[in-house]
């Protein structure tokens, strides 16, 4: 009986630190690039420094169709950090047909968009930040706070985000630029980590999908699951 419990333990400890470790893996680098480049360049030579971070699960961790899959890229400067989606698109774009680009967008959480949500302090994982943008170029920018029970948000935040987008035959290209003024006195250092997730939503009705860098698992689609972020690492 003891050796039996004892090999338990074990199985236990090898299951706990594998997930830790997996866990750890977790992390994307963004790549340094000295000089700022307008984000309507979207096919400026400074995206190649930045490694492809392939997305191709849906929150719950299943696989989603090649159709609905997408790439990010991600690059900081002294000044700003860049983020570049390129999505599949195998189906029609939910979009509006009159796009607004000089305000936030209310709600465009319920057309085509990609996102990113990003938490500069890890010991305040549950405050963070959101940035979405759709195929027409729309966009919003959104404060968080995600307490157990609510979720407070700061529909005024102002981030001066700008962003661009450009439809292709069967893709999307999509491009923020969020200056470091944005998060108050937080200007990240070559070697700092900050923690978030990278989502997408597409498609319409039943069969609309919610993909995300790092699942969130929960019963029904849910992205403000803040004790599921990954770990994005600033490099030179």
């Amino acid at each position: 009986m003891k050796c039996a419990n004892f090999i338990f333990l074990m199985f236990l400890i090898s299951f706990f630190v594998l997930n830790v470790s997996a866990k750890m893996t977790d992390k994307i680098k963004i790549a340094h690039v000295e000089n700022d480049f307008s984000i309507g360049e979207l096919d400026n030579k400074s995206w190649k420094k930045a490694n492809d971070v392939e997305i191709s699960k849906y929150w719950s961790g299943e696989n989603a169709p090649d159709g609905r899959h997408f790439k990010a890229k991600l690059l900081w400067s002294k000044t700003a950090l860049y983020v570049r989606f390129e999505a599949n698109q195998a189906e029609p774009l939910v979009i509006s047909d009159a796009p607004n680009l000089k305000n936030k967008t209310k709600g465009l959480w319920d057309r085509d968009v990609c996102e990113i949500f990003l938490a500069p302090n890890r010991a305040e994982f549950r405050k963070y930040f959101e940035f979405e943008i759709a195929p027409t170029g729309e966009w919003i920018d959104l404060g968080i706070h995600q307490k157990p029970n609510e979720r407070i948000t700061d529909w005024d935040y102002d981030s001066g985000m700008q962003s661009a987008a450009r439809v292709e035959k069967d893709k999307v290209i999509m491009a923020i630029k969020v200056e470091w003024k944005a998060f108050g006195t937080t200007t990240p250092k070559a070697g700092d980590i900050w923690l978030g997730n990278i989502l997408r939503c597409v498609g319409a009705g039943a069969t609309r999908g919610y993909l995300t860098w790092q699942p969130t698992l929960t019963k029904e689609p849910s992205f403000h699951v803040p004790e599921k972020f990954g770990e994005f690492e600033f490099i030179k």
